[in-house]
């Protein structure tokens, strides 16, 4: 039988992933644990549904280049299968709420980590992602019945109810918290969560062989959700190194690893200049003879009124943004890069890395660039210790 699960850090030749949807992508219903006003397009904040069908359009065309030019290289490219659900502004619930809509299944990576030949699905803190594994079942099952090495399991599925959240987080950052708040929310990665129950994103790891470096600064990921991956992974021989990065006051709703810290291959890690990692991360590297690059400046100025992500109080994405960052590998020196960075792209490129550029601005406003719409399935890679001297 085939093994089709095996992925064990960021860099390795790649064969197989996973490529997430944007189509049933929208603008979700309010909910406690995220806001997603989108006032220039036409959702201000109360109001929900699906996104703009010729946005949609435009997105799709990217995404289905992205996997044709994977597929080029002979890598195969599995894709969610979208529920019915997802296709219009559904009602949702469970036993403790009900969420008027879901969100979209553009970026699988939040919900899904792989480590070695094991799946697991997330306790994401959203509700309105609840339900979002059943795009993802069918292949899983697939994965299932053909590998017989393939670890298939969940974190403990959260309730979510409203102990799980600080009351009013986000209006307070707007109208409440002053500078030197967020200076101490910051620092003490106290955003929206309660420590309830355990919650984190898979997006917030970077993996490298027997150490993956977990992104805490972050407003999906409580200290109980660190504690259980770091318990879980301790199993496995496999160490979690707590990342803390320094964004200053203007961190309200910070998440994911993959705009601040790019593993490139054995010996290079890239950051993110106005995210700077802490002392002990650093010194980690350092000890282990890596060489720690700061990332070129993001160029592209980006403007949509309807997204996901969005950097103001009332909603949209513009200006320049670290997603330039958010790049994909294809091996230890081929990355695909977002195509409208040019000025990472050549930064890569004088680095001696193949830079497969990818239009994919349209797509972001989905939730994510290259690394978030894509779970890699099967690396060319084993279990192997990259940082010796801990």
């Amino acid at each position: 039988m085939a093994k089709i699960v095996n992925s064990w850090d960021e860099w390795a030749p790649l064969k197989r992933t996973i490529v997430g949807r944007v189509r049933g992508t929208q603008v979700p219903a309010p909910e406690p644990s995220w806001e997603y006003p989108a006032n220039n397009g036409g959702f201000p904040l109360g109001t929900w549904g699906m996104f703009p069908e010729e946005m949609t359009a435009r997105a799709e065309e990217q995404q289905e280049n992205f996997v044709k030019i994977l597929e080029k290289r002979g890598i195969v490219v599995d894709r969610v299968v979208l529920h019915d659900v997802m296709l219009k502004p559904t009602p949702i619930s469970t036993p403790d709420w009900t969420q008027q809509n879901m969100r979209g299944i553009s970026c699988p990576r939040d919900v899904f980590i792989v480590v070695g030949n094991e799946i697991i699905e997330t306790p994401n803190c959203i509700r309105s992602r609840w339900y979002e594994y059943l795009n993802l079942r069918p292949l899983f099952q697939d994965y299932f019945k053909q590998d017989p090495d393939f670890l298939w399991l969940s974190a403990p599925k959260p309730r979510l109810t409203e102990k799980s959240y600080q009351k009013n987080y986000f209006y307070n950052v707007f109208h409440k918290f002053d500078e030197q708040e967020m200076i101490r929310r910051t620092s003490e990665n106290d955003y929206q969560l309660t420590e309830e129950e355990p919650l984190w994103d898979g997006a917030d790891a970077a993996r490298a062989g027997r150490d993956i470096f977990w992104n805490i600064t972050s407003s999906v990921l409580n200290k109980s959700g660190l504690d259980w991956v770091t318990r879980h992974y301790a199993q496995k021989g496999i160490r979690i190194h707590p990342v803390h990065f320094n964004f200053g006051p203007k961190a309200w709703k910070p998440w994911h690893i993959d705009c601040e810290f790019t593993i490139v291959r054995p010996g290079l890690l890239i950051t993110n200049p106005d995210g700077p990692i802490d002392k002990k991360t650093e010194e980690l590297f350092r000890k282990n003879d890596w060489e720690i690059v700061e990332a070129a400046r993001p160029v592209f100025e980006a403007k949509q009124d309807v997204s996901l992500i969005y950097n103001t109080e009332e909603g949209g994405y513009y200006g320049k943004q670290w997603l330039s960052m958010n790049t994909f590998s294809l091996g230890p020196n081929t990355i695909c890069a977002e195509a409208h960075e040019t000025a990472y792209c050549e930064q890569l490129d004088k680095m001696g890395i193949e830079v497969v550029p990818v239009p994919y601005q349209d797509v972001i406003p989905y939730g994510g660039a290259l690394h978030c719409t894509t779970l890699d399935i099967y690396r060319e890679s084993q279990l192997e210790d990259y940082f010796p001297n801990q």
